[in-house]
Parts: structure tokens; sequence; C-alpha cells
């Protein structure tokens, strides 16, 4: 699909000053921090898509009955742009984002938007406001394209019928200040985060406010993160956090890895998709399977599983040190981040950075 719009564009006139500005990227943390502007795109049923615009960024006025306040029918998407080696700045695989936000669409009832229409308006924000691209190592600048239902109207008959597209970027360091160190985890058997045939493979808020009590009860249990469990058994492991996982077995030229198969309940993450093409070429096989809590527990203490990593858009790489459950507790290796993880990690970081070559094609450059 290709993009008929043409954006109308209204540059902010108290543009954010040189030196504040580059104070902020000097410590920007993650999502504190918002660029000059952003991208609005209508929608109505019967019209398509209309009224492209780039805008200053500020708050959006809303009628107290717009669906999304009451329905949750909304979906966002989340993606990185990164100032390269050579100062150009690019985007990474934007194009399974888009793809991924219309499966999401799909799922929500919500209308599909043109893939190059999703690119373009990244394009137009990025471009615009590039000065707030961070030029440091880990540092980039978090994009966030989002959609919501705007129909003035309570009544949960039919899906809303008018629906705005954003788009806002915020300049980002590292998801973990801490760095690149091992997080515990708590395997939790009183929540579950989605179910095959609900919205799991979606990515709309919903799903992330639902995680918020089990997240706090891993913290309460001295945990970083929190892994969710099928919702049948409350055995075969699924997902950590907003990440999916993936493990680790056998060391060396004979490691392999084996993630989760997509089953309806996991989000298709883009990193972990990365993952699976990047780790054969490495030389690293790939399997999507089942794995149960006990297997998990079972191969770790017999050396099997040697490493376990959380992936996703964010964070890129997170190593899993340790893992907790009401009756159970182990490491995993040697509770450090592995030589597999970490290798992946460089690996992809250098495709994102410019510093190894991109032989996928999935550097998307823009300025």
């Amino acid at each position: 699909m290709s993009s008929t719009l043409d954006f109308e564009i209204t540059l902010t006139e108290r543009p954010t000053p040189a030196a504040d500005r580059e104070a902020i990227l000097a410590d920007p943390g993650w999502g504190m921090h918002f660029t000059d502007h952003m991208i609005t795109i209508r929608y109505q049923e019967g019209k398509g898509w209309y009224d492209a615009r780039l805008e200053p960024y500020g708050p959006i006025p809303m009628d107290p009955a717009s669906q999304v306040l009451h329905y949750s029918q909304e979906l966002f998407e989340g993606l990185k742009a990164y100032r390269q080696a050579d100062g150009s700045i690019v985007t990474f695989r934007p194009y399974a984002n888009a793809a991924r936000m219309n499966r999401s669409a799909q799922r929500m009832a919500m209308p599909q938007i043109p893939e190059q229409l999703f690119v373009d308006a990244l394009e137009l924000l990025v471009g615009t406001d590039k000065d707030w691209v961070p030029g440091k190592e880990g540092q980039s600048l978090y994009l966030r394209p989002f959609m919501f239902a705007t129909t003035r109207a309570l009544g949960v008959n039919r899906p809303a019928d008018e629906f705005l597209f954003m788009v806002i970027a915020s300049p980002s360091g590292l998801y973990y200040p801490r760095g690149i160190k091992p997080v515990s985890v708590w395997l939790s058997q009183d929540y579950v985060r989605a179910a095959p045939g609900g919205t799991g493979e979606a990515k709309t808020g919903g799903n992330y406010a639902a995680s918020f009590a089990g997240q706090a009860e891993a913290v309460a249990n001295g945990c970083d993160q929190v892994v969710w469990l099928d919702a049948h058994e409350h055995r075969w492991v699924e997902e950590v956090g907003s990440m999916n996982l993936i493990f680790v077995y056998g060391e060396g030229s004979s490691a392999r890895l084996l993630t989760p198969a997509l089953n309806g309940a996991l989000l298709a993450g883009i990193t972990r998709d990365s993952m699976l093409k990047l780790a054969p070429d490495l030389g690293i096989p790939v399997e999507e399977g089942k794995i149960s809590i006990e297997e998990w527990q079972e191969g770790c203490e017999s050396g099997a599983i040697s490493e376990v990593f959380g992936c996703g858009t964010a964070a890129i790489i997170s190593p899993v040190g340790r893992a907790k459950g009401t009756d159970r507790e182990w490491t995993i290796g040697t509770g450090e981040p592995g030589p597999v993880s970490m290798r992946l990690r460089e690996e992809l970081i250098g495709i994102q950075y410019g510093t190894k070559p991109d032989p996928y094609g999935w550097v998307h450059k823009i300025v």
C-alpha cells in the first residue's frame, strides 16, 4: 500500500532551546522527555485516512465520551531511530512494525493504516526533530506510533468508526539504567497475561494494564520481572514482562536456542524475529517450541540450559539470572550474562548503529 496523503506542516514557534535539549540528551532516562513535534492523522469510516499533520507536541482535545476511554479500543507500536557511526539517522525494520500494527488493528476491529503512510509519518517526524536523536552509545530516539478510537458514543454493540493515529518521539538512554545485568524473575501462578483467542498477540494497552498486578507481585517477592505462564495449565512458559523469552541450550559451538512458539497469546516481537534470522547465520540453531517450568528448572540444574534472556525493542536483550516461584527457586548458568546472549546483542546493536554490516536490509535510512 502507498501513501496518498500530503502532510500539513506546522512547526512550533517555541522550540526547545539548544542548551536545554543538550542537557536532556546528556541523560535522557526512558520515556521522560519528548521532542518538539508530533504526527496526527485522522480516520473516518467511509472516508478513510485524512487530515495528516505534523504539529507542535502538546495536549490533544478529547470528548469525555470518546470510546477509547470507556472500551480501550486502542493499540500502539514501539521502535527506535539511531544515529549511526557515519552520522546518518536510521530506523530499524519500520515496515515490520507497520505490518504488526495492522495485525493488531485487525484483532481490535480498527482500521489498518497503509504501511507506507506509517513509514512516511516516522520519516517526517524524525527528519523534523533530528537534533533530538542522541549520539551516545546505547542511546536512541524511541518512536511511539499509536491509534485510538475517538467516536463520541457509549455502547458496546459495535466498534468505533472514527480514530486518531499519532506518533510521538522520546530521546532515551538505556532501558535498564544499571546496565546489562541479569534480572530475577517471578513465575506468576495467580495472574495470566493472555490466552489463545484473546488479545495477547495484539499490541494493545489493555494487555499491559492487566500485567501490572503480576509485576507488582514479582516485586513484592524480590524479583525484577514477572514470567507469564499459559492460561490453561499454568506451567508452560510464555513471556517475561513485556518481552519474548529465549533459552540457550549448550555452550560454544554446540549452543542452540529455543523460544516459545507463537500461539495467539504471545506477542510477535520484532527483536524476537530478528534473533530467529540472525542466530542461525552466526551458527546458532533456533527452534520454536514449548518449555515447562519443570523443564526450565531441570535444564538449569543439569547444566543443559546455560543461559536465558528476554528480548524486545526497549532492552534489546535482558539476561535472566534467577527464577523464583511459590515453591521453587534456581539460578540460570552462573547467574551472570552469558556469551551467547551477549554475542547476539552485540551483533544486533552493531547493525542498528552501523558498526556492523546489514545483510538483511533491516536498517531504513531517514537522514
